[in-house]
């Protein structure tokens, strides 16, 4: 009896991790987001940013908007970034960037990249972030 007992808690357990990884593996492959942990150190995620700050700083068109006293963006470094399986991928980045006038600010931004063609990106929106 006890055998029997032990091999359906072990079966429980084992159906609960199965039911878990299943679960993430479903949200991954349905367009949940997924947190990327190596945000510092990985290119692709920094190059992101990089070309995020680029695109917000050619959509100024102007040194300074007059609408809103925006200022150009120097890229300092993508902090934290989720990714999200669309059709291709999708980035949400926080980002920090200097102004003009040396302030350094956090911005948050939604990047597009081209299923089958990583070089091809999209800035989908930039702002300021939410203060926390």
């Amino acid at each position: 009896m006890a055998k029997v007992a032990g091999l359906l808690n072990l079966l429980l357990v084992v159906s609960v991790a199965l039911f878990f990884a299943g679960y993430g593996a479903a949200q991954e492959a349905s367009g949940g987001k997924t947190e990327v942990s190596d945000v510092k150190t990985n290119a692709e995620v920094q190059n992101l940013g990089r070309k995020a700050v680029m695109e917000f700083n050619k959509r100024l068109n102007v040194k300074v908007n007059p609408e809103n006293n925006a200022k150009r963006l120097v890229f300092t470094e993508v902090i934290k970034a989720e990714k999200q399986v669309v059709a291709g991928e999708k980035y949400f980045l926080t980002i920090k960037a200097t102004s003009e006038d040396g302030q350094t600010k956090t911005y948050e931004s939604e990047m597009w990249v081209k299923p089958g063609d990583e070089t091809v990106h999209e800035m989908l929106n930039f702002a300021p972030a939410a203060a926390a």
